[in-house]
């Protein structure tokens, strides 16, 4: 099988074990990492290293992996809730919990293998393990998603995104009270260098601009609604985060303490894509759908607002003039 070498020279003195380091620096298990230090995948200035060794200043880690063979994805019978359809695109609501994309830990049960499941064409459409898809929301994200159903929509609904003509706007609950009721992020982001699973701002990462209006503040939350202008990695919860006023719920980036404060579940940030609107493709026909907020963000909204009634609301957004698209530009 092919190996992948993967090199870094360490910066400063790290404040951390190799096998931590090592997982950070690959994305991977603390236990996958071990087990490379372990069997001498993992080596410092060119000799092997206990996993409590902690990297210096100017050692040279080299990380020998085995390169995993590509696997077929298959199409699974997963139900979808479908909001849009024709013969060029379709949009899907995602459930919070569902992963976007097969990947190690999560081969099966993707949003790709339901959307293989439902229409095999769409193995066809760009890399097997994106089915189409032209953008893609975290796992415990909910809300809508735009999928191509050819290789003509797909460049051209990616271009379009490119050029920022998707509007794609999200309900958020923020942990805290921004200084004002609008406020514009733009900050870059890129691989958080400290830790590779995560995101950061980065002077020298990817432009990116998200607009946050205040809708209402809560004892210690706001609701608000988010404006993508770019669609980077983790965006807007890097952003808030970056604000020091973390997604509710956010576990990755310091909002995950207090669900039980605002009602909300287990593994679950309050962060919604709720709303999404564009000029077909091909027909220049105006999309324009919107999801209203699932039943268990319904309940923790109707909880810090104070109002029970908001949990049987057919679109509890709509009480807060959320789809008043001139103000989050």
């Amino acid at each position: 099988m092919p190996e992948a070498h993967h090199e870094v020279t360490v910066e400063a003195d790290s404040d951390v074990r190799l096998d931590l380091f090592v997982a950070r620096w690959l994305g991977l298990s603390r236990t996958q990492a071990a087990t490379l230090i372990a069997t001498g995948c993992v080596l410092v200035d060119g000799r092997r290293q206990k996993a409590s060794y902690r990297p210096e200043a100017g050692d040279h880690v080299l990380a020998v992996l085995q390169r995993q063979e590509s696997r077929p994805v298959l199409g699974e019978s997963i139900p979808l809730h479908i909001v849009f359809e024709d013969d060029c695109l379709l949009i899907v609501d995602k459930p919070a919990g569902m992963v976007v994309h097969p990947a190690p830990g999560n081969w099966t049960g993707t949003l790709v293998n339901a959307l293989i499941g439902r229409t095999e064409s769409l193995e066809r459409v760009g890399p097997p393990e994106r089915a189409g898809i032209v953008h893609r929301l975290d796992k415990d994200t909910s809300g809508l998603l735009l999928v191509a159903k050819s290789d003509r929509s797909h460049r051209l609904l990616s271009a379009a995104l490119a050029a920022r003509r998707i509007t794609r706007v999200y309900g958020a609950l923020s942990w805290g009270h921004l200084d004002q009721d609008r406020v514009i992020v733009d900050r870059p982001l890129a691989r958080d260098p400290r830790d590779r699973t995560r995101m950061a701002v980065v002077q020298t990462g990817k432009a990116a601009r998200t607009t946050f209006v205040r809708l209402a503040r809560f004892d210690s939350v706001d609701l608000l609604r988010a404006h993508l202008h770019t669609g980077r990695t983790h965006q807007i919860r890097v952003h808030l985060a970056s604000l020091g006023h973390p997604v509710v719920g956010d576990d990755t980036y310091g909002g995950g303490g207090g669900r039980r404060a605002v009602h909300l579940p287990t593994r679950r940030q309050f962060l919604h894509a709720a709303w999404m609107r564009f000029l077909h493709p091909e027909t220049g026909q105006q999309i324009d759908v919107r999801s209203p907020l699932p039943e268990d963000l319904r309940a923790s909204l109707a909880h810090v607002a104070n109002t029970p009634s908001l949990i049987a609301h057919l679109d509890p957004l709509d009480v807060f003039d959320f789809y008043q698209l001139a103000a989050t530009t």
